[in-house]
């Protein structure tokens, strides 16, 4: 089965030091490149999903109101 996200490596890395950046200033604790990427992994996969899902909805939703609103004005 596909992951449902693939990341270039350098979005992958910018990510995993944004996570290791986040732990070393707002929790006061050193997490290595291992933790970070599997933190990024365990999270692309338990809550990226549902984010994504938000997105497309919400993306549907705005793209439907704007389409009501052409057919309108063509009235």
């Amino acid at each position: 089965m596909k992951d449902p996200f693939t990341l270039s490596e350098k979005d992958k890395q910018s990510m995993v030091q944004a996570l290791r950046s986040y732990f070393e200033e707002e929790r006061n604790e050193e997490i290595g490149e291992l933790a970070a990427t599997l933190l990024l992994d365990f999270l692309l996969k338990e809550i990226g999903p549902t984010i994504y899902n938000k997105g497309v909805a919400d993306a549907h939703s705005y793209l439907t109101e704007k389409l009501e609103d052409v057919f309108e004005i063509q009235k």
